[in-house]
This record gives C-alpha cells, structure tokens and sequence, in this order.
C-alpha cells in the first residue's frame, strides 16, 4: 500500500484540477506506483503467491483503464505512457 503523503504527491502531479482525484490519469499513476512497489516486494518474496494475484489484477485494471483513455483521448493516453514510462504495444 502507499502511504498517503505518495499518494497524495502523485495525485497532485497528474490531476487535471483541484478535485480532480478519480479520473483515469491518476488512476493509472497510482496503479503504476502500486505495481512497481509490489514488484520489489515480489523480488525478495518469490513464494508470496497471494501478492502475486493481487499484482496482476492491478496490472490488468492499468490495461483496460489504458484502453479506455487511448480511445477517449489520444493526446492524454501518450502523455501518460511517457510519464509512467511504459512503451506502446
């Protein structure tokens, strides 16, 4: 889990306004952030089995949340990629 002041810090970096707290850009930074920090764990628990489902069903919540920005708004779904640092399929 990340702690708050992480979460609010990337929250604050991607929101497109003040209230903005749910939309997929963040969403999608949050998500990211949670997989790199569960894959460092997963490097030193290899056995962690149950860590390793939760890994996944975030990995395919930040894919379609992707696929829905990519086709809602181009522009967005590139910049977040670039911001992230994933590379288009």
């Amino acid at each position: 889990m990340l702690k708050k002041e992480e979460k609010t810090k990337i929250i604050n970096e991607t929101q497109g306004h003040d209230k903005d707290t749910g939309s997929a850009d963040v969403q999608i930074s949050l998500l990211s952030k949670e997989i790199k920090k569960l894959l460092g764990h997963l490097k030193e628990h290899p056995k962690d089995n149950h860590s390793r489902r939760g890994l996944l069903k975030m990995v395919v919540k930040r894919r379609r949340l992707l696929n829905y920005l990519q086709n809602k708004d181009k522009r967005k779904y590139t910049a977040i990629l670039k911001k992230i640092g994933l590379s288009k399929k």
